[in-house]
């Protein structure tokens, strides 16, 4: 029978995530988006907390506590920050997923019990320069050699997790072979330090200014055969079928901050008081307020639905840009909301509407943007 009940397995992990994110991230997380600063400690406890892996089986170091709870985690700290959220989000769907359900038995063991723990991360190396959300658009390359090894050239931008102290590996996408218009994608795993190797951190970001964001270049990089992901030519199947896992995430990233960014503005409306109310007593904030909730529960359940599709084996991958697309675009009403609601003050950044407004805006362009979902959704209706 259909059941909108959480295990309490479930529901003991919701209220231990808030409770980290209330007490943890939100005293920090005004600070670290101000200095624009990766916070090494913070995801380490986020690791200790068991938020690495949780899809993951328990032989390679995961919890294997499924992708409802692997959501569930995600959103609650969406709800007080989207930096944390974004590399809790990163370092699972697109930094372990790849390894875990493409690399070989020998992969596996070596990377994923360190991913795991929380206490190293891995990048996503598919989007460039002049690529976009064009994945087949990519130029970077590597050259097969004579005595079997491969020479990587070329470089990536916007890579989360991809420069940062705890950065163990990164999954790149390259060009390994073409003819005429048709191009064979291998994926690769790029250790920091292999020479000719080098990552830049970005800076002056509007949004996430406290997650790890990265430029990525090769200059003949040199790269045995055991460094190529799964088998040659599989990589650009691998990338794709990566963001379909991804989408759930920065859905649970959209629905946590419009809830975080509801809340806010439900507790403001009742505090704050003009013509001798609190303003939530006036029609026209309390069906702003109306809406956003309405909206916040459409959300979280068909996102939870292509979760438990996900778990279930049947396909997920219509509900899971359906999700992506719609709790992108409900955070975007709510966090807009919010800020009216808090009129001047919610311009101002010691209110964290004005963070939420902000990291809103990442969803409907990371990770396929709005366009490209509307473009997934047709083409499962056999448009």
């Amino acid at each position: 029978m259909l059941s909108y009940d959480l295990t309490e397995e479930q529901k003991i992990l919701r209220s231990s995530v808030r409770e980290f994110a209330e007490n943890e991230i939100a005293p920090k997380a005004r600070e670290l988006d101000e200095k624009e600063q990766f916070s090494v400690e913070l995801t380490k406890k986020m690791g200790e907390l068991g938020l690495f892996g949780m899809f993951v089986a328990e032989e390679y170091g995961g919890s294997n506590a499924g992708y409802v709870a692997y959501i569930i985690a995600v959103e609650e700290i969406a709800r007080v920050d989207g930096s944390h959220a974004a590399t809790v989000a990163a370092g699972n769907s697109l930094g372990i997923g790849p390894i875990n359900y493409f690399g070989n038995e020998e992969q596996k063991r070596e990377l994923l019990p360190k991913l795991c723990s929380g206490q190293f991360l891995a990048g996503f190396g598919l989007t460039e320069p002049d690529a976009g959300s064009d994945a087949g658009g990519s130029k970077t390359n590597a050259a097969l050699q004579a005595d079997g090894t491969w020479l990587l050239n070329g470089s990536k931008i916007f890579i989360t997790n991809a420069a940062n102290p705890m950065t163990l590996v990164t999954t790149v996408q390259a060009v390994t072979a073409k003819k005429d218009d048709r191009k064979e994608y291998t994926c690769f795993l790029v250790k920091p330090g292999t020479p000719g190797f080098t990552t830049k951190e970005m800076h002056g970001k509007l949004m996430w200014r406290s997650s790890n964001t990265a430029e990525l270049y090769f200059d003949d990089v040199k790269l045995g055969a055991e460094t190529v992901l799964g088998k040659r030519g599989e990589g650009f199947h691998q990338m794709m079928k990566t963001l379909d896992g991804g989408r759930l995430s920065i859905a649970a990233m959209g629905l946590g901050g419009a809830q975080g960014a509801f809340e806010k503005a439900l507790a403001y409306s009742k505090e704050r008081k003009q013509f001798g109310k609190p303003i939530c007593k006036n029609q026209v904030i309390a069906f702003k307020l109306a809406d956003m909730a309405m909206q916040i529960e459409a959300a979280r359940n068909m996102l939870y639905k292509a979760c438990w599709l996900r778990e279930q084996g049947q396909p997920f991958q219509q509900l899971a840009a359906m999700s992506k697309l719609y709790c992108s675009e409900v955070f975007k009403f709510v966090a807009t909301e919010a800020v009216q609601i808090h009129g001047g003050y919610g311009l101002m950044k010691e209110y964290d509407v004005e963070r939420f407004f902000r990291d809103q805006k990442l969803l409907e362009i990371g990770e396929g943007t709005s366009e490209v979902q509307r473009i997934v959704i047709a083409r499962y209706l056999g448009c």
